[in-house]
């Protein structure tokens, strides 16, 4: 009962929150917050934005596997954030985007500009479903069950909140929901970290100096090129990730051209860059103390992604930390979960419908990319099949390469291209990159990583180079 008191009392607020920043709000500020958006507000409340339910849950159990290797990918996330920052950023500006596929349009023509939106609404589209797919799965099991709900309504009740205090504000409603859920995600954090601490024996100081004598405190791996975790493959790696998955995405991207100008803008994305490595340490920190604390106790380690919630959710730490748990993984759900409905109202309604003038149009396609999302989470459900939602996780992460070149080539030439055959090279380029990771493996023992995202963006980079050949002039 505390843990639904908790959760109500959490959902009333963001309700609250709604009400009052979504007041006579229209297309203007449901898409672009009438860009006056404070840049430390954005800054701040997308830092919890860009950690999902399955960060929450997976980086603590990282440990058990790689150490504390992740961490590299952070710092080439603080690289990427620079690139976005002072490459990206004032192209979007430049051209008073409110969608960033808009540019594709106007370096390419309307087919790159429908390509590139449509690879976004389907990436985004099944992967948020896919990791929101993932919490509900946990409340049920852990919080809901007990209860008696059944999955589908525990869905649909979860998305009807997300819709309802998104329906109005939308983006300029999310600047200010993102910044409480920061709050409380990493609230609940420091709270389950001393929770743990206390269960060790230990006061702060001395946790952390456990931490860091462990042997899975092991940050760089620079001996085995061949690794995944190998130093500058994540490195980079991680710089890629950020320029595409945040430069790219126009989920991350519209939070952030809110602000009301270029400057505020790039200090808003290097702060909040720079957040990553602290952040993601915290998380690599409890994990390794839940370790230390299982092998104390002389318990069974659980799979990585269980590690938090056998902990957590399961009661061994006490009520209090089971309704922390619930809270972080929920903020961390819906701020990513929220501005993801949002994006992809914004993108339906300005790349595709090319209507920003419609409050009904954009209210109908909110309502109906919500149902949307409820469909394919109880698809996801119905196949019951990890395989699956492995399969198609992998699927998403594809598609962003494309994205990647794309955008690389429009920005790095001015060169002309044929452009009806660009969707067949959007999906070509995934599909040889998918054939020549399986190829390499068999052959020569080498396993992608995150680099897998650079080899699908030169692809398409060539390919696009392939279809500029004997195409008619060139860009002014």
């Amino acid at each position: 009962m505390t843990i639904i008191i908790t959760l109500a009392a959490y959902f009333a607020l963001l309700l609250i929150v709604s009400r009052i920043t979504g007041r006579g709000a229209d297309n203007k500020a449901f898409f672009r917050a009438n860009r006056k958006s404070p840049w430390y507000m954005v800054a701040f409340g997308m830092i919890g934005a860009s950690i999902s339910g399955v960060t929450f849950v997976s980086v603590p159990g990282m440990v058990m596997v790689s150490d504390m290797t992740y961490l590299q990918t952070c710092m080439g996330f603080i690289v990427g954030y620079a690139i976005v920052a002072f490459v990206l950023l004032p192209v979007y500006y430049r051209m008073n985007l409110i969608s960033i596929y808009e540019y594709l349009g106007s370096r390419f023509g309307r087919t790159t500009y429908l390509t590139g939106s449509w690879l976004f609404v389907i990436s985004k589209l099944c992967g948020a479903a896919v990791s929101f797919y993932v919490v509900c799965m946990i409340l049920q099991d852990y919080v809901v069950e007990a209860w008696g709900v059944p999955f589908p309504l525990t869905v649909v009740v979860m998305v009807a909140l997300i819709w309802l205090y998104t329906r109005s504000g939308g983006i300029k409603t999310l600047v200010w929901t993102d910044s409480l859920q920061t709050i409380c995600l990493f609230a609940a954090l420091a709270m389950i970290i001393y929770n743990v601490a206390d269960m060790l024996g230990m006061d702060m100081g001395q946790a952390v100096a456990a931490v860091a004598d462990s042997s899975m405190s092991r940050i760089v791996e620079m001996d085995d090129w061949m690794s995944r975790q190998y130093f500058w493959k994540q490195f980079i790696s991680g710089a890629f990730i950020v320029v595409v998955m945040t430069g790219l995405d126009q989920d991350k991207m519209q939070k952030n051209l809110t602000c009301r100008n270029l400057r505020d803008a790039q200090k808003d994305m290097c702060t909040y860059g720079l957040a990553f490595v602290p952040a993601n340490l915290l998380f690599l920190t409890l994990g390794v103390m839940l370790v230390m604390l299982a092998q104390r106790q002389g318990g069974a380690l659980p799979g990585g992604d269980q590690l938090l919630p056998m902990f957590a959710a399961s009661g061994h730490l006490g009520q209090m930390v089971v309704v922390l748990f619930t809270v972080g993984m929920v903020a961390a759900a819906f701020s990513s979960a929220d501005s993801a409905l949002t994006s992809l109202t914004t993108t339906f309604c300005v790349d595709i419908c090319q209507r920003t003038d419609s409050d009904r149009l954009r209210r109908m396609v909110h309502l109906v990319i919500s149902m949307a999302f409820v469909a394919v989470i109880l698809m996801f459900k119905w196949f019951n099949n990890t395989s699956v939602i492995d399969a198609i996780y992998i699927m998403v992460s594809y598609t962003y390469g494309p994205l990647l070149g794309l955008f690389a080539f429009g920005l790095t030439n001015k060169r002309k291209v044929r452009e009806r055959w660009v969707p067949m090279v959007a999906v070509a380029s995934p599909v040889l990159c998918y054939a020549f990771e399986h190829a390499a493996l068999a052959l020569w023992g080498y396993q992608f990583g995150y680099e897998l995202l650079l080899l699908n963006g030169l692809l398409t980079w060539l390919g696009m180079l392939i279809l500029s050949i004997n195409s008619v002039g060139r860009m002014p």
